[in-house]
């Protein structure tokens, strides 16, 4: 079965951006030829899941053909329906929906790149089985929260744990069964 995996990055203190969805923080452990593993991460999946506002600053910030470059399917989740782009669907019904239509289908993993909203909702319904969470060493002190309140308790299995000399460190768990 297809593994739904989270691959993201957090400051120590829990948040995945600052105040007004800031995410200049990331930019302290920024190193010229190093990606903390996502090259390696992303060749094992075929398939994307994330937000509508996560996209949108994508888009803005780096551009579509991060996501729509023809070798994988990117499923935005979003309340208000759009036109597909390319390989990129705006996904409207329910999400445990998707998840269970894409894992009964052959490929490879699947990826969710967030936000935090659709993060969280996955982990309501127990549908994450991997995170790698790169926990960057400053402490933003407010903005969006990795991890919301109101989620079952899930016990993990540490699988590895990686520090880079930028300060970053990189915790790789996957879920108990």
């Amino acid at each position: 079965m297809r593994k739904l995996s989270i691959f993201i990055a957090c400051s120590l203190d829990g948040y995945i951006a600052g105040p007004n969805d800031d995410l200049g923080f990331l930019k302290t452990v920024e190193k010229e030829g190093e990606d903390y593993g996502y090259k390696t991460f992303t060749d094992t999946i075929d398939t994307i899941l994330l937000g509508r506002k996560t996209y949108d600053w994508v888009i803005d910030q780096i551009g579509p053909s991060h996501y729509d470059n023809g070798e994988r399917d990117v499923y935005v989740i979003t309340r208000k329906q759009r036109p597909a782009t390319g390989k990129t669907q705006f996904y409207t019904g329910d999400l445990v929906t998707l998840v269970q239509q894409l894992r009964s289908q052959k490929g490879k993993n699947i990826y969710c790149d967030g936000g935090s909203e659709i993060i969280n909702e996955l982990l309501k319904k127990d549908l994450i089985d991997e995170m790698i969470i790169s926990i960057i060493p400053i402490l933003l002190g407010e903005g969006t929260r990795l991890f919301a309140d109101g989620r079952p308790e899930q016990l993990l299995e540490l699988v590895e744990v990686k520090n880079f000399d930028t300060g970053l460190t990189q915790l790789h768990y996957k879920r108990c069964r």
